[in-house]
């Protein structure tokens, strides 16, 4: 018996799919079919697939041609496959010729010539875009303009900004000169907004009350009574409303979270997450008018994995800042105290430190290198450093595009892939407006 496997992806399966796969079911008795998974295809940059890895092997089963289908989860996976399924011909599209020849000292390769006009890139193109409007007063609109205009299906239309000295050649373009707030919404599907987070509430609440969708920045507001009635605001309306908080999007931070969740290290007892830049101005924070102090900055980013892992249900906290003469944070920190946890953030905009993630268990640890917001990398190290593991997953730029997927799914398909949940979001407003307060915080001068 000749056996036959082949790859891909397989989303919104098409007349192209099928006629590859018929050639390859051709070419022996036996055809196995590995469809990539999620995950894997992140790492290769394709991360708008439009279904997900379930609907995928569903739509290749019912072609009727494979006779075995697996899963495609890691790189070098191929010769695995090929060995452990004694395979004797590889194939795939002619679009790939030369990048598989490694694998003729394994078995055969054969590269078929694909049917020519359709593919699902063409599909997903004729889908119709989203057209979305930039909320922002920084350089960081630059990236976004940038990143996001390569996931297909998003069309960035308008570029709303008070100082127009940040934005590029290419953004300035887009300004919208002139135009009020609500004249602005006009003609456009969608909002995302990179603002002042003091900004953030009535931003979001008119574009939402508008009929838009919004992908905000986080915090989404200053406070928990404002987060909760954007969220109602946006859930009776029937709208998608989405925090852009870049590492819970990003799939090394999914994977930590899933393994330290499955007990990988036993009962988390401490995390210790730290996040500073010598100015606010780190590519990712700087609004107008113009610091937004460290804890409005960083703040978000550093309670992320203590509110996913420890919960929001802290039974005390301690808040101790450093304010400069403008009465500006330029360093805070925040001592969460659990039943049977601590966790402690330290975020800076006028210090610099290690920028680094622990995550201390029973039976080991994670360690996330600086920057760990931006990690593609991290390791869970235990007692004997034999049973030490590195993990590494690719992170495409700043990781824009995972977080307007996401948005765009949500909008588009009714997908929930909200990675922050809403009681979450409430959580980090409620740190927010508990600092702005100043009671009950430690001060101490620059």
């Amino acid at each position: 018996m000749v056996k036959v496997i082949t790859y891909g992806t397989y989303d919104l399966l098409h007349y192209g799919h099928i006629k590859l796969l018929q050639r390859a079911k051709a070419l022996g008795d036996y055809l196995i079919v590995a469809v990539t998974a999620d995950d894997f295809d992140k790492t290769r940059g394709k991360i708008n697939v439009k279904q997900s890895l379930v609907e995928r092997i569903e739509a290749v089963k019912s072609t009727g041609l494979a006779d075995q289908i697996i899963v495609e989860e890691y790189e070098g996976q191929k010769i695995d496959d090929i060995k452990r399924y004694d395979v004797d011909i590889f194939t795939v599209g002619s679009d790939w010729v030369g990048k598989f020849d490694y694998l003729n000292s394994y078995c055969k390769v054969v590269y078929l010539p694909r049917t020519e006009g359709v593919s699902s890139t063409e599909l997903r193109k004729k889908v119709q875009n989203t057209r979305i409007g930039l909320v922002g007063y920084s350089s960081f609109i630059n990236k976004v303009y940038r990143e996001a205009s390569s996931v297909s299906g998003v069309e960035i239309c308008k570029i709303y900004s008070r100082y127009d000295t940040n934005l590029n050649d290419d953004t300035k373009k887009l300004c919208a000169y002139g135009e009020s707030y609500s004249e602005f919404l006009e003609g456009i599907d969608a909002v995302y907004v990179h603002s002042n987070p003091h900004l953030h509430y009535k931003e979001v609440k008119e574009a939402l009350l508008y009929g838009k969708h919004v992908l905000c920045e986080s915090p989404l507001a200053m406070s928990k009574k404002q987060c909760l009635e954007l969220i109602k605001i946006a859930k009776d309306n029937n709208l998608v409303l989405m925090e852009a908080l870049r590492t819970a999007y990003s799939t090394a931070f999914s994977r930590l979270l899933l393994l330290v969740k499955g007990g990988k290290i036993g009962k988390v007892t401490s995390i210790d997450a730290v996040c500073t830049s010598l100015s606010t101005n780190n590519d990712s924070v700087q609004s107008f008018n113009d610091n937004w102090g460290s804890l409005a900055a960083w703040g978000p980013t550093a309670l992320l994995p203590v509110f996913e892992l420890l919960s929001t249900d802290y039974v005390d906290k301690t808040i101790t800042t450093m304010l400069d003469n403008n009465q500006m944070d330029v360093f805070t920190k925040i001592d969460l105290r659990y039943l049977n946890a601590v966790a402690s953030i330290k975020v800076g905009t006028g210090v610099k430190a290690e920028g680094e993630l622990i995550i201390s268990g029973t039976e080991g640890y994670v360690y996330v290198p600086a920057p760990w917001w931006k990690t593609d990398y991290f390791e869970i190290r235990f007692e004997n450093p034999l049973n030490n593991k590195r993990y590494f997953y690719q992170l495409d730029g700043e990781g824009i595009p995972y977080e307007f997927v996401a948005f765009l799914r949500a909008v588009n398909d009714d997908y929930d892939e909200h990675n922050i949940s809403n009681n979450i979001s409430c959580a980090i407003s409620d740190i927010m407006e508990q600092f702005e307060k100043k009671s009950n915080i430690k001060i101490i001068r620059h």
